[in-house]
């Protein structure tokens, strides 16, 4: 950054290569505010998003959304791996889970193996549970039948896991504007791999 174009002995002076390039530069008055632009820069390093609401309560909440937005972008970047929105992660997690669950049975009393279940079985059992509340939110915050719609999701990733030629179905997610279940790769519904895997490590919580 250049802050005096002057020397030390007083004169002005600059170098070509310090100089930026804009295709435009102009003073524009928005409301009540005059801002300048700058449009059509050489080096497209940075940009500035201007904000109009009805108050500062809206500004705030616009302000919030954008600021998701961009951090949604940053994290795929950042990772390069995107999987399906919708709870469409969760739900499958949670139906995996339930079947592993089952296995881990008391290793140390055999005899009694198949009524006892060990606690980590229990852990395991909570933990997939847990995991179903992103797409019961994510339905009760759309006004939807969370209860119907979760159920409808498990049954699509159950039949995925459990059947090799429904695992198309692994992509099955929440349509929360037909209140039904769709395949949410095709609809465009994705999210950054990070960000579930910050939720649902030690960092995250659920």
């Amino acid at each position: 950054m250049v802050s005096s174009l002057a020397t030390l002995e007083g004169d002005e002076a600059f170098e070509a290569s310090l100089l930026g390039h804009a295709e435009e530069v102009a003073q524009e008055r928005i409301s009540d505010d005059e801002l300048i632009f700058i449009r059509g820069p050489k080096a497209r390093t940075a940009s500035s998003i201007v904000l109009r609401g009805a108050n500062d309560v809206m500004l705030d909440e616009m302000e919030r959304s954008v600021h998701d937005a961009l951090s949604v972008v940053r994290r795929v970047l950042e990772s390069r791996r995107l999987v399906v929105g919708g709870g469409a992660v969760e739900t499958a997690l949670n139906v995996w889970l339930e079947a592993f669950a089952t296995t881990l049975i008391n290793v140390f009393l055999p005899e009694v193996a198949a009524l006892q279940s060990s606690r980590e079985q229990l852990a395991v059992a909570e933990f997939a549970q847990a995991l179903l509340v992103i797409p019961k939110t994510l339905s009760a915050n759309a006004a939807k039948d969370s209860t119907e719609l979760v159920a409808k999701l498990r049954a699509f990733h159950h039949k995925a896991q459990t059947n090799v030629q429904l695992q198309h179905l692994k992509w099955a997610g929440l349509d929360l504007e037909e209140g039904d279940i769709r395949d949410n790769r095709v609809a465009g519904v994705i999210e950054p791999l990070m960000s579930k895997v910050c939720c649902a490590s030690n960092k995250g919580g659920i």
